[in-house]
């Protein structure tokens, strides 16, 4: 399976997309640090001020003509030329199929090329071991294990700090 990133505008945001977006299965535990679902009012107003203020951007990431999830670029931090990078394969019967790494290798394409950011990072639960693979295989490093950082069902649990450096601006290897 081939996918590509589309960039998603306002009027992008129908109903499936939304429903990514819906934890009523559990499926985002792992997406935001604090569980909840996102409503189709947040979804907009995120994009919306995004590129308003042209420091965050999202991809819907395709197969064929059918989205199936998303890739969310920032914010980017202009100063320093950085930013977090968040996939979601959101279309249920999409999910575990390994895709998330393919999805992590073009939002960081994009993010390198058409943003000109110079480093990328993110976080994940660390039981999120999927997610974790999916990163690492798309040419990330683990940067740290940060102890204890996040609160699940009443225990702590800790978050692993990934990042990717653009070749273009550093020379540094993550080793």
């Amino acid at each position: 399976m081939k996918l590509r990133l589309e960039r998603m505008h306002p009027s992008d945001l129908d109903e499936r997309i939304v429903r990514f977006y819906e934890n009523r299965d559990g499926h985002l535990r792992y997406f935001s640090g604090s569980g909840h679902s996102f409503s189709r009012e947040d979804l907009l107003r995120d994009i919306e001020m995004g590129e308003q203020n042209q420091n965050v951007f999202y991809y819907m990431i395709m197969d064929e003509d059918t989205p199936i999830g998303t890739v969310k670029i920032g914010p980017i931090d202009k100063r320093n030329m950085t930013s977090d990078l968040v996939t979601l394969i959101g279309d249920r019967a999409y999910a575990g199929r390994g895709l998330g790494a393919e999805a992590v290798r073009l939002g960081t394409e994009i993010a390198f090329e058409r943003h000109g950011i110079r480093r990328l990072h993110t976080g994940a639960y660390a039981e999120n071991e999927a997610s974790i693979r999916a990163y690492v295989k798309a040419g990330w490093f683990i940067e740290c294990r940060m102890r204890e950082f996040y609160f699940v069902g009443g225990k702590p649990m800790d978050r692993v700090a990934l990042a990717c450096l653009n070749p273009r601006w550093s020379e540094a290897d993550p080793g």
